[in-house]
């Protein structure tokens, strides 16, 4: 959610109250949970799938890969040496906006009897425990302030036979990004941990899959199970409960779930001659992260030969097919870079954000594949103390200025 301007400087205190108001209700709920019998919130959470494994009967985890450094080169841009480039290669510690520097291990979380709540897939087993590592959600790092916790109830519970996957997290139900990483992305941990067939033994996959997108990207990802719908209020609980971790929570993109996203969605070959440069619009409708200048930047483009692409036109796989195909990409910030997954060793990208919100997700993804990424801030420019909260602010860069940085990306090409 992107709050407005005049709201922003209070953000920090009213984040800090609804983070108390949680916690206030919280203790009200796990209090009377046991009066409520299974529709009862959890009593108490662990912190590591691994402590759940070994505290709850009924509980196994299913190891995959290990933990493993997460090192990327510097990266260019403008103005030269942005903090939040520059922080993610001197941090130590994970924050809400520089991620950690290795990778997390991967797992399986087995869960005999095991619920699944919200549509942010909070998992909890029969002793109403919360496994906090697979039940992560936005600025949430006690697990007290989790919002499972401002219901009294679990809300009404459907009861799965067999095996439920849960491919759901914060961020999946409205985000391609969330969806294909955090929510397709895990696909990749189910195969690692349990095997390529696992997948043919569940009866139903609890994924958000409202959208014509979601169901592509199922669909592509040879997800044939019947679909339940996560929603606010509202668990799921199966005889088998499998919770693959998120391999993407810190906005990573680990080369392994990359690599295996270009595996399991290639390209088609439909559009082998398509076009080479592309220019990623966002339209024109205000507080969309568009590019305010587009007008009068998109004449200069196309005489340098770039195409202008709406994603929102086009169908999963031909999305896949342009990215692939292309040779440069220009964009403001926004989720359609995702499709950057299955572009080639080499591309050369521009990603432009507002002066308010930078996001190091995409660059993530162009580290992934070896792209040769370029960064253009808005000025002015904020600092580490400065607000990074315009989430959906438009961007609004002097053509000239992109262009420069344009034909500095075409250069020799």
């Amino acid at each position: 959610m992107s709050l407005p301007a005049w709201l922003r400087p209070w953000w920090p205190l009213l984040k800090r109250v609804h983070l108390l108001v949680t916690r206030l209700l919280g203790h009200v709920f796990r209090a009377v949970s046991p009066l409520l019998g299974s529709r009862g919130v959890p009593r108490r959470a662990t912190s590591r799938a691994a402590a759940t494994a070994a505290g709850e009967p009924g509980v196994a985890l299913h190891a995959g890969r290990p933990e493993e450094p997460w090192l990327r080169p510097a990266t260019l841009g403008e103005p030269a040496g942005h903090w939040l480039f520059a922080a993610i290669h001197e941090a130590t510690v994970p924050t809400p906006r520089v991620p950690a520097t290795t990778i997390p291990a991967t797992f399986t979380l087995e869960i005999a009897d095991g619920r699944l709540s919200g549509d942010y897939g909070a998992a909890t087993t029969p002793g109403k425990v919360l496994d906090h590592e697979t039940s992560t959600y936005f600025g949430v790092v006690d697990w007290r302030e989790h919002p499972i916790f401002l219901r009294p109830t679990l809300g009404p519970v459907e009861h799965v036979r067999g095996t439920a996957l849960s491919l759901t997290a914060r961020g999946t139900a409205e985000n391609y990004y969330h969806f294909l990483y955090d929510a397709i992305g895990r696909l990749a941990v189910l195969d690692e941990t349990l095997g390529e067939r696992a997948l043919d033994d569940v009866a139903a996959v609890v994924v958000p899959h409202r959208s014509g997108y979601q169901r592509q990207l199922l669909e592509l990802a040879g997800v044939s199970a019947r679909l339940i719908q996560p929603a606010r209020g509202r668990t799921v609980r199966a005889d088998r409960l499998l919770v693959p971790s998120n391999p993407n929570w810190a906005l990573q993109a680990p080369p392994a779930t990359v690599d295996w996203l270009r595996k399991r969605l290639p390209p088609s070959g439909a559009v082998a001659d398509g076009p080479r440069r592309l220019y990623i619009t966002r339209g024109t409708t205000p507080r969309t992260r568009r590019y305010v200048e587009e007008p009068a930047l998109w004449p200069e483009l196309e005489r340098r030969g770039f195409v202008r692409i709406d994603p929102g036109q086009h169908s999963v796989q031909e999305q896949i097919d342009l990215f692939h195909g292309a040779d440069v990409v220009v964009s403001p910030h926004g989720a359609a870079l995702t499709n950057l997954t299955f572009a080639r060793p080499g591309v050369r990208v521009l990603e432009m954000f507002a002066s308010t919100y930078v996001h190091l997700g995409l660059w993530a993804i162009c580290q992934a594949v070896g792209a040769d990424y370029r960064y253009l801030v808005a000025e002015p420019a904020a600092g580490p103390d400065g607000p990074n909260q315009g989430v959906l602010d438009d961007v609004s860069i002097p053509p000239a200025r992109v262009l420069a940085s344009v034909d500095a990306l075409l250069a020799d090409l």
